[in-house]
């Protein structure tokens, strides 16, 4: 079966062919074939746009779509039109593969690497074909990523969001424009775009909780910086409201924020080095704590290494959790842990998107279950 834009972009071609649109006729609208066809208005749009790639018909701004004056020899039939559509810059046949393009900030066997590995088997199973851009969570390469999977043609995006203090504009005009994308791990607030994550604030909440049944009431808080970035945010949401649920005093002195050095961006041996120096001041300074919370494996490594160059037998005695592992086949994890169900986030994402590209509707919102991994 055709998908549902060549079914609309077909019915228009046979209203040209029979002469019943005719050069100089304006062809209906995207909203009027959304409604004429019951169909999302991004699969309109697509097969509007396939005709004026194929030169049938052209856009006057402010006035609509008009079949052109001089139209090709559509009887040809070295050149069938029905076969041949064109999105971007691509050509595209009804047994053509679709392209989609995935931007991810950084891939580590900790997060990522399975994510990425579902992406790719799910894109096979729909006989996608995929476009891989690592933005090392610069904004700048995110923008010229998507810029550039645009100019190729790709029919849908996949994108893992930078950290960062403000919305990649990129990304809003996508989703103003009604162009097949999803949001992997984060979501932007306010913004209406399809994305799949986890409940955060939940899965911290639960991590705390079991800190705090372990006896634990002097806890630490490690993570990257919390500007715009929804996985963060939500992380301290959680964390502040299990210890105020449990009687927990918040103290934000326990707070360390600013943990820039493991952000892709900015990964450099040095940096690693100055962030553990901050981070042994930070023990230092409240002697009274006793687990730590951390977002990210990076972070609970390098704090545990800051921990053991202190006092070793201290260290011991303290415990650290995390947000996800490296997967273990035969060791024993050194931290309880959320582990993020990658394959499951990687897979909907693509289900998705391909829904999307397909012109179906899809849900704005899909949170994937989590597991906590204790390690007593």
């Amino acid at each position: 079966m055709l998908p549902l834009y060549e079914q609309v972009y077909q019915y228009l071609l046979n209203e040209i062919k029979s002469g019943r649109l005719q050069g100089g006729d304006r062809v209906p609208s995207e909203k009027e074939l959304a409604e004429q066809f019951n169909v999302s208005r991004i699969t309109s749009k697509k097969a509007l746009e396939n005709l004026m790639q194929a030169q049938l018909v052209e856009r006057i701004r402010g006035k609509g779509t008009f079949v052109v004056q001089t139209l090709p020899d559509l009887q040809d039939s070295a050149h069938p039109l029905s076969s041949d559509v064109f999105h971007g810059s691509r050509e595209h046949t009804h047994d053509d593969h679709l392209l989609i393009g995935v931007i991810i900030e950084d891939v580590a066997d900790s997060y990522g690497l399975r994510l990425l590995q579902s992406i790719e088997e799910c894109c096979s199973q729909h006989k996608m074909h995929m476009l891989l851009k690592r933005t090392y969570g610069k904004r700048e390469e995110e923008e010229a990523a998507i810029e550039a999977f645009l100019q190729f043609g790709v029919d849908g995006l996949v994108i893992f969001p930078v950290h960062g203090d403000y919305y990649n504009p990129k990304i809003l005009k996508l989703v103003v424009d009604n162009f097949p994308v999803v949001l992997v791990d984060r979501y932007l607030k306010g913004v209406a775009a399809h994305a799949v994550y986890t409940d955060n604030r939940k899965a911290a909440y639960d991590l705390t909780t079991y800190l705090i049944e372990q006896g634990h009431q002097h806890i630490a808080f490690v993570s990257p910086p919390l500007e715009n970035t929804s996985s963060i945010d939500e992380r301290l949401q959680g964390f502040s409201a299990a210890l105020t649920d449990h009687g927990v005093p918040l103290n934000s002195n326990y707070w360390f924020t600013h943990f820039v050095s493991t952000l892709p961006a900015v990964y450099r041996k040095e940096d690693v080095f100055a962030s553990q120096q901050e981070l042994t001041q930070f023990i230092q300074r409240n002697p009274e704590i006793t687990a730590f919370f951390t977002c990210e494996y990076s972070q609970a490594m390098l704090l545990r290494h800051a921990l053991l160059a202190l006092d070793p037998q201290k260290a011991s005695q303290l415990t650290i959790v995390c947000f996800d592992y490296p997967e273990q086949l035969f060791n024993t994890p050194l931290f309880t842990h959320i582990q993020q169900d990658e394959i499951t986030m990687g897979k909907q994402a693509i289900d998705i998107l391909f829904g999307q590209i397909q012109g179906q509707d899809e849900p704005l919102v899909s949170v994937i279950p989590y597991t906590l991994v204790r390690v007593d």
